[in-house]
């Protein structure tokens, strides 16, 4: 499947019912386009099965919550709301957005308790997220914007108002010729990319920031969980930036990045080392087992 994503051939899952892909439209007056009243989750399938499918669904929903919105449908409708899109497409392999949000309705200010919160769940076919980086390894500057004090915002929550700064970081970076963009957070600690979490390998131990102001990421608890089983010591902590120059091996890992290795960061390098490249394979292996 090519061309812009709003001129497809396919369906798409909305408010309980397949549309046709060009249908599936909103008013302008929707408020989360207005006021970021959006969640959303990224989801992989693979050989016909979501990977962590109701863990997906479940933060959803927790998100939502955490917005102050309630979705009306329940876990298992969101699941078979999912499955049906794919079957509907004819996918087994295929990246899936699950998306809910407040719709245009009586309210169009800040407060939109009279409108209709819905959902929708679509998909593609999407190969690598960093294209070739997935061998070679991608290349992060730093961003200028940082990780928010979770005092300012919800940042449990997988919420469209979080991204606008990974995407503003994302171009920037970009423009520069990297792949993407490494955030600090408020305090100066390192914290995470536009849409991926981070870790570094030094002396065979690995570190990553403790996900204590952004999105303890589902792909990140896998591969913890992973690395533990292979007996290697895993630290939560809070990393300085100064530290980026004693990693010897770093990489990031999402729904859409899975486990991509990082051989640049600004001014650092590093290489894409063994255990790099086992738990990449590890992590293979596992979504498609």
């Amino acid at each position: 499947m090519a061309g812009a994503y709003d001129d497809r051939d396919g369906k798409i899952w909305m408010d309980g019912s397949l549309v046709d892909w060009r249908d599936a439209n909103v008013h302008i007056l929707t408020h989360a386009l207005h006021y970021a009243s959006s969640v959303f989750e990224g989801e992989r399938c693979y050989n016909g099965t979501i990977f962590k499918s109701r863990l997906h669904s479940e933060r959803l929903k927790r998100s939502a919550n955490l917005l102050d919105f309630e979705i009306p449908y329940s876990v298992d409708e969101i699941e078979e709301a999912k499955y049906a899109m794919l079957k509907a497409n004819g996918w087994t392999d295929a990246y899936v957005r699950a998306v809910a949000w407040r719709g245009a309705g009586e309210d169009m200010g800040v407060s939109a308790r009279k409108n209709p919160v819905r959902l929708a769940v679509a998909g593609w076919e999407w190969g690598n997220y960093y294209g070739d980086a997935k061998m070679k390894g991608a290349k992060l500057d730093i961003a200028k914007w940082r990780r928010p004090d979770p005092r300012t915002i919800p940042v449990e929550a997988k919420a469209a108002g979080l991204y606008m700064i990974c995407t503003m970081s994302k171009h920037a970076a970009e423009d520069k010729g990297y792949s993407d963009a490494l955030f600090m957070d408020w305090r100066g600690y390192v914290a995470e990319a536009t849409g991926a979490n981070i870790f570094f390998v030094k002396d065979g131990e690995v570190h990553t920031p403790q996900a204590d102001c952004f999105l303890n990421g589902i792909t990140r608890q896998t591969v913890i969980e992973l690395l533990k089983g292979k007996g290697i010591t895993v630290h939560e902590r809070r990393i300085e930036p100064t530290e980026l120059a004693d990693f010897e091996q770093c990489w990031l890992t999402g729904t859409a990045a899975e486990v991509t290795p990082v051989s640049q960061i600004g001014g650092f390098t590093f290489e894409v080392g063994a255990l790099t490249r086992d738990i990449s394979e590890t992590y293979e292996k596992l979504v498609r087992s």
